[in-house]
């Protein structure tokens, strides 16, 4: 017996969205599939037994299990003969899903054990709860959905990511935080203590990936954002060092001129010259 189901929209949101959800009592025997979907899925046990299949395994679950269904795989689940499954299920897709779920156990082991865990349920509960708000029902089923994948990656984290997508990750995470702080004082140090690693361990991982140093890209960083504002605007070269984090403009002009061969008078006249 169907009790409730949801579908949403997928165009309002590429990146990560709930797009189904549900809950069903199944009657004894119940089955689905073989089939294929295209989004992850997560059934949550609430009583009962059935069975999984998926990937050549057959996985036997009950009360205080979960299960997972990712895109392309053929699947298939059903109801146990004398104890038949309640579940609730959460459906979701975009392009962030992957990644998201990548940082749990869960696309690895596709069944887990949630127990009683109440947070968890909870989250499936309010999924049904949410259809009750019609005007902004995405927003706030998306916002129920990062919670549960916060939860998810707190109470099973991937303990296997390989360890150069670790170091990837250090550096992608470098490489914005450079993006987000250039125009502060800001120190290789403080870039390491923002990712909570040595800096020494930054230094050698971040020029293996990008075969420069990162004085050296922090430094180039800025003075390209600097070139940008030298070509774009009217402001004073004071200005201009200080929204880069130069707080002494002499200083700023004499690092400028050993990068770029001129100073940043003479490459924003040169600039006016070239239109």
């Amino acid at each position: 017996m169907l009790d409730y189901n949801f579908s949403n929209d997928f165009y309002k949101n590429i990146d990560a969205m709930i797009y189904t959800c549900g809950f069903e009592n199944c009657a004894p025997g119940h089955r689905y599939g073989p089939i294929l979907r295209n989004g992850y899925l997560i059934h949550y046990v609430l009583s009962g037994a059935g069975i999984y299949k998926a990937r050549g395994k057959l996985f036997r679950l009950r009360e205080g299990d979960a299960f997972l269904i990712c895109p392309g795989e053929l699947i298939y689940y059903e109801a146990d003969m004398n104890t038949p499954w309640s579940y609730t299920w959460i459906g979701m897709q975009g392009i962030k899903v992957k990644g998201y779920l990548e940082r749990t156990s869960f696309p690895e082991n596709l069944a887990l054990h949630y127990g009683q865990d109440e947070q968890m349920k909870r989250c499936h509960e309010k999924m049904a709860e949410a259809d009750k708000f019609p005007l902004n029902r995405d927003l706030i089923m998306n916002s129920i959905m990062y919670e549960y994948l916060f939860l998810l990656s707190c109470k099973f984290p991937n303990q296997q990511l390989p360890a150069n997508e670790k170091k990837s990750n250090h550096v992608e995470d470098a490489l914005k935080y450079i993006e987000d702080h250039y125009c502060d004082p800001i120190t290789i140090q403080d870039i390491a203590d923002h990712l909570n690693i040595n800096r020494s361990y930054l230094h050698r991982i971040f020029k293996s990936f990008t075969g420069a140093s990162i004085q050296s890209y922090l430094l180039d960083y800025r003075i390209r954002q600097a070139c940008i504002l030298l070509r774009t605007t009217g402001l004073s070269i004071r200005v201009v060092a200080h929204s880069v984090s130069y707080i002494d403009p002499l200083y700023f002009s004499r690092i400028f001129h050993q990068k770029m061969g001129i100073s940043p008078s003479e490459y924003r006249k040169e600039f006016q010259k070239a239109e």
